[in-house]
């Protein structure tokens, strides 16, 4: 190869690496444009419009990862430029919508608990920044936020002209600030990262997944509703399996050697 032919190389790779780089980006725009838009349908009282963009919006932040992971692209500047945008489409966008959609009635406490959302959001966004590379991959401590937000949307989707009463929106205070907790309390969460989309998988895993597809096309409120509680409520019942396999343990400890495990209010020897 010729020396023109080589400087015409290196020009063609670096274009195709700026563009490869790009490509992540793209997504992040336009995950961080269904954020905002979805604050503008609220401002015209279209909930459950923005609430499918909020949906959207976790859908493109799911696919900016992966197709940077993909394409070893991956950067510090994508990192943080993915953060600032998910606090807009997972922090703000589900805060305002629950604000404006049912907690309204509840006056100071409604938006004190809209802006635990949001708080809870960035704090569990600037951990996950900070953990990077320190946790195993295949789990998240804390509900992620595009999970929490999609759990406010999808029951908005649901449930879009919701009855302004003020027991009813109680209600849904209480189950919005316990998710905010759950994005930073220290339960696990499946993050599915270790699954390798270019290797061949069996039905079991395929008929699922064509399930769910086929679940969303048909009944997508439905779908939707039952899929981000499931995902919700997964964390808990693995947290507490994982208790009551701690204590079977200690219960077979004690049982093996009693003094190695004392009873409640006995002196150690």
């Amino acid at each position: 190869m010729t020396e023109p032919d080589r400087s015409r190389s290196r020009r063609e790779n670096r274009r195709f690496r700026r563009g490869t780089y790009i490509l992540p980006a793209c997504f992040t725009v336009a995950n961080l444009f269904c954020g905002f838009f979805s604050l503008v349908e609220v401002s015209r009282g279209r909930f459950d419009r923005a609430a499918v963009l909020i949906v959207a919006a976790a859908i493109l932040d799911g696919l900016d990862g992966r197709i940077a992971r993909l394409t070893n692209t991956t950067s510090e500047f994508g990192l943080q430029f993915d953060s600032m945008a998910d606090i807009v489409s997972f922090g703000v966008a589900p805060a305002f919508l629950a604000y404006r959609w049912a907690l309204l009635p509840l006056g100071r406490l409604g938006w004190l608990t809209a802006f635990l959302f949001v708080i809870c959001a960035a704090t569990r966004l600037a951990r996950f920044n900070i953990q990077q590379g320190s946790v195993d991959r295949r789990w998240f401590v804390g509900l992620p936020s595009p999970p929490a937000a999609v759990s406010v949307g999808s029951v908005a989707f649901a449930f879009p002209e919701l009855s302004p009463e003020r027991w009813l929106s109680g209600g849904l205070a209480t189950a919005m600030a316990a998710v905010a907790l759950l994005m930073v309390s220290r339960v696990r969460y499946r993050s599915f990262k270790d699954l390798d989309l270019r290797n061949r998988r069996s039905y079991t895993v395929v008929l699922p997944i064509a399930a769910g597809l086929v679940a969303v096309m048909t009944h997508p409120k439905g779908a939707l509703l039952v899929g981000s509680a499931t995902y919700l409520v997964s964390g808990l019942v693995s947290l507490a399996f994982s208790l009551a396999q701690r204590r079977g343990l200690r219960a077979a400890v004690r049982r093996a050697d009693p003094r190695e495990v004392p009873e409640d209010g006995a002196e150690r020897s």
